[in-house]
């Protein structure tokens, strides 16, 4: 059996000891304090080159290891032949390999201080991985020439608060597939140009990926992550993925990534007890395993883990060009008793069910992302009543940029179910949002969690027979484009797709064939482009002073009247928006000035599947006083249709 002593040194390279060229003190200082927000460049591997001798430079954080080795095709997958060497007393194992280069595939093994516990370990800071099933790191580089200069130069000058934000949530396994090659996901680059043209075409101003990262399972959408500094290997390399990014970059659609900081499965040869001991998860069960999902949950208590996973959002925005990050499950790590019975959850100090370590990561998280980063989007998937998530840290928020707006999307569902005949006892459900809608700087999802898990389709989710369905959701959709706040919609949604989301297969493209689908279709696109092309439509999505209620009470006739303020006086959108089939004629609405009121989008037009009815293209107000001004359209409001309309001759 090969001698532990000297395997690592080669004896054509200078000996560098313990291989901290790439450690420094302040590095592993700051590591240790939970400080060190880019470990992606020190930790994990890295092509380095001794002089003229070229080789890989390898260090892993195993403070309660024995010995720690790098093992791989290399070596024949030898625990013994290449040892690393503890870099003080950081608990970070280093090492320099000679001969090494790109491509190399290596594991480490771990041999604990602990009860003879040995294991094999993927790399936590590994960039590429083997394609799953297979478990092991790639030695990889993350070299590429990007072509978003003017893309990431303009994203300093449009703050994301006034400016149209409308996102189209992807998952890339199963947006589009290859079926005449055995049903193949694309890749990365053969995604770059059909999305990118897909989504320009719709208006949208952002794709969001669930997430790209690394993970065992397939079936769990990239939400159960072992990669956090990795792309997932189904779809390329990381560089196939900057190809991607960059093509959407270069066409002006900004890119969002879901990322999970809360969980990570418990896979042997990922993060669990990695050295023998909990290293990144809280030892008692109580406080480290997920009840619902049986996922191990992180110890935000620990500076290192801390230093881990901060280095992992930054990694993203660094290296990636993402333009936000979409964070998932905020409300699981805030709560110590989050779907825990009474006695299955540790109080925190105070006694309290506050997970004050948890807070205490979420704003250290913002604050640094903000201070790298000011111009990218940190996006909350907070479900709870939990305040000021999107306040600034110092005035005692989280730090986030935007909330999901969880209540409005199952407000809006549950209603938009019921039978018209039934929804005026519900009306409160429609007008309740506005009571908090701006105590968080909220985005409206229609997301994939809606259309997974046996809850159907969103087409499904609308009452009616199948005309009424598809105009039910024009209706819908049409309520979330008027409302304040930014937008989201899951992929397939905008045509229609009748069968829940698989992700074994691809979208119902063929369904686009049929004239109600490409209406739907035509009509989420005209609504992306009245979004982005009126101010008053998303100048103030955080702010009251861009919203009114013409009237939110007629409950009686189930329906709705708004009014969106942009910077200048003229720049007024009104919306209507009838929820019952029944066409409302001699509608009286009122609004803020006289002269002819131009309806810009009719949701009923034919041209989308409706049935025509509607103003004619637009109303001359009449001195007529309704709800508190002095002039008033006369409108014909169509069936279960929604109606924009701006005073003519404003630009």
């Amino acid at each position: 059996m090969p001698s532990h002593e000297n395997q690592i040194t080669d004896t054509r390279a200078p000996n560098t000891g313990h291989g901290l060229f790439m450690l420094s003190a302040d590095d592993i200082y700051l590591f240790n304090q939970g400080s060190h927000f880019q470990l992606y460049d020190k930790m994990g591997a890295h092509i380095v080159s001794e002089g003229e001798f070229p080789g890989v430079h390898f260090a892993v954080w195993a403070p309660n290891a024995r010995q720690v080795s790098v093992i791989g095709n290399f070596n024949n997958w030898d625990k013994f032949s290449h040892p690393l060497q503890p870099a003080e007393s950081s608990g970070i194992w280093t090492g320099w390999v000679p001969d090494l280069e790109h491509g190399t595939v290596y594991k480490y093994h771990i041999e604990s201080m602990h009860n003879g516990y040995q294991v094999e370990k993927t790399d936590p800071f590994g960039r590429y991985f083997e394609l799953a099933p297979q478990t092991a790191s790639i030695v990889w580089d993350l070299d590429y020439t990007w072509a978003d200069d003017t893309w990431m130069a303009e994203r300093r000058k449009r703050p994301a608060d006034r400016s149209p934000v409308s996102v189209y949530e992807v998952h890339i396994g199963s947006w589009r597939r290859i079926p005449e090659d055995g049903d193949r996901f694309l890749t990365y680059v053969e995604m770059a140009k059909p999305l990118t043209d897909y989504v320009m075409a719709m208006g949208f101003t952002h794709v969001e990926f669930l997430p790209v990262m690394e993970h065992p399972f397939y079936g769990s959408w990239g939400y159960q992550t072992l990669g956090l500094f990795a792309p997932t290997s189904r779809y390329g390399t990381p560089q196939d993925l900057m190809i991607l990014i960059d093509h959407l970059h270069q066409n002006g659609i900004g890119v969002i990534l879901d990322w999970v900081p809360s969980h990570f499965p418990s896979d042997e040869h990922g993060l669990v007890f990695f050295d023998g001991t909990h290293l990144f998860e809280h030892e008692d069960p109580r406080q480290g395993v997920h009840p619902d999902w049986k996922s191990i949950l992180y110890n935000y208590g620990r500076n290192e883990v801390r230093s881990f996973l901060i280095s992992s959002a930054h990694f993203w925005l660094d290296k990636f060009h993402a333009d936000g990050l979409r964070v998932d499950a905020v409300a699981s790590m805030l709560y110590l008793d989050y779907s825990r019975e009474p006695g299955e959850w540790v109080p925190n100090a105070f006694g309290g069910r506050e997970n004050l370590q948890a807070i205490s990561f979420l704003r250290r998280l913002n604050e640094s992302v903000k201070q790298h980063h000011p111009d990218v989007l940190m996006i909350a998937e907070e479900s709870t009543a939990w305040p000021m998530v999107s306040r600034p840290s110092h005035l005692g928020g989280l730090g986030f940029d935007m909330k999901w707006d969880m209540g409005w999307m199952h407000d809006t569902l549950e209603y938009m179910g019921k039978d018209p005949v039934h929804r005026s006892y519900h009306h409160g459900k429609l007008n309740f949002r506005m009571m908090y809608a701006f105590t968080e700087n909220f985005m409206l999802p229609l997301s994939h969690d809606e259309v997974v898990h046996g809850k159907g389709s969103l087409i499904r989710k609308m009452s009616g027979d199948d005309w009424q369905r598809f105009a039910n959701l024009r209706l819908l959709l049409a309520c979330m484009f008027a409302q304040p706040g930014k937008k989201l919609l899951f992929m397939g949604c905008e045509f229609g797709q009748w069968r829940e989301w698989n992700h074994d297969t691809s979208l119902d493209w063929h369904l686009l064939d049929g004239p109600i689908h490409a209406g739907l279709k035509r009509w989420v696109a005209d609504l992306n482009r009245l979004y982005r092309d009126e101010p008053a439509l998303h100048r103030h999505d955080f702010s009251p002073e861009g919203f009114r209620w013409i009237d939110c009470n007629d409950h009686i006739h189930s329906t709705l009247s708004l009014i969106r303020f942009g910077e200048e006086p003229g720049q007024e959108i009104i919306g209507v928006f009838n929820f019952t089939p029944l066409p409302r004629h001699n509608y009286r609405v009122g609004v803020p000035a006289a002269g002819f009121w131009k309806e810009l989008l009719n949701s009923d037009a034919e041209n989308y599947g409706g049935s025509g009815q509607g103003s004619l293209g637009g109303v001359e107000a009449n001195p007529v006083p309704s709800h508190g001004f002095r002039n008033s359209l006369n409108l014909v409001l169509p069936p279960l249709g929604a109606v924009f309309f701006k005073q003519e001759g404003v630009p």
